[in-house]
């Protein structure tokens, strides 16, 4: 059965999307975060483990500035660490649903960029105000979560198309635009006394990301596009890797190494400033077609 597990896993890491296997990473991460804990909780006798404190600090992203330089990769790792069930169940959710509404309008491929540069955009602005701000900690603090990196989603959605609706429970037809000013507001609140201010510097932070990427996108500028390019040659070595150990056959497969470039540039930009302005569901059968082409590049 366990075989038979990781077997689905790895396939459907190794077939899905960017947003896929953002959120299967997030999970290998959180499990064995929490395995690492119950085998060290039950051989300390039930007390706080010194051995998972130290392992943990391998992921988390602390606000000190020598820990971090010790630490470079934890401004990566943090976004892809949970401790508790529901801050992974809630993240992850709202990464599905905001991950797909963007990726159908600007391509699955800036997603996981996106993603990164969010969260790392989210770690910086937590490091700068728990150290500034006399209410910070000045170094003493930690975030983790991927709550940044999802507040950079979800503001990047919601500013190229602020009134795509979305089903709640309870609450029926909503706006994007209206769910993701309650959640902005919501951190700005956390910010003070919280008891989490670092978590909530974090979110406000991808937050910023997300809305100044759009308003960069529009104006030609994308700042994905190393990243792009990065985890493209990524594909191409593992694709080709693969490719030898396949036995040949009278199919040709062309690999690309370079993502193609939009045919046009300037119908893209009319039609997502007339998403901006009346929404998806304005746009005629022929300018979707042309969205979904383009996403699909």
């Amino acid at each position: 059965m366990i075989d038979s597990v990781f077997a689905d896993i790895k396939r459907t890491f190794s077939q899905g999307n960017a947003l896929t296997r953002v959120i299967i990473a997030n999970i290998i991460v959180f499990m064995v975060i929490n395995l690492v804990y119950v085998f060290t909780y039950h051989a300390g006798a039930g007390q706080p483990s010194a051995f998972y404190q130290s392992f943990r600090s391998f992921f988390v992203l602390p606000s000190d500035g020598g820990q971090f330089l010790r630490r470079f990769w934890t401004l990566v790792t943090y976004m892809f660490t949970h401790e508790r069930f529901f801050h992974l169940l809630w993240n992850m959710l709202l990464l599905y649903w905001f991950g797909r509404i963007l990726g159908d309008f600007i391509g699955d491929r800036r997603i996981l960029p996106i993603y990164i540069l969010g969260g790392i955009a989210g770690g910086m602005f937590f490091m700068l105000m728990d150290n500034l701000l006399p209410t910070g900690t000045h170094g003493s603090a930690f975030v983790l979560g991927a709550s940044g990196a999802v507040m950079a989603i979800m503001v990047a959605a919601a500013t190229l198309s602020p009134d795509y609706t979305l089903n709640l429970i309870f609450l029926g037809p909503v706006k994007i635009k209206y769910i993701v000013f309650v959640l902005f507001f919501l951190d700005i609140i956390g910010t003070a006394g919280s008891g989490n201010e670092g978590g909530h510097w974090a979110h406000l932070g991808g937050a910023l990301f997300g809305l100044l990427y759009i308003v960069n996108l529009r104006k030609g500028n994308d700042w994905t596009t190393g990243l792009q390019r990065l985890f493209s040659t990524q594909v191409n070595i593992g694709a080709k890797a693969k490719s030898k150990t396949t036995p040949k056959t009278n199919l040709r497969v062309v690999h690309k190494d370079k993502a193609e470039p939009i045919a046009d540039e300037s119908k893209l930009n009319n039609i997502l400033e007339k998403i901006k302005a009346k929404g998806y569901n304005s746009l005629s059968e022929e300018e979707k077609a042309f969205l979904n082409q383009v996403s699909n590049q």
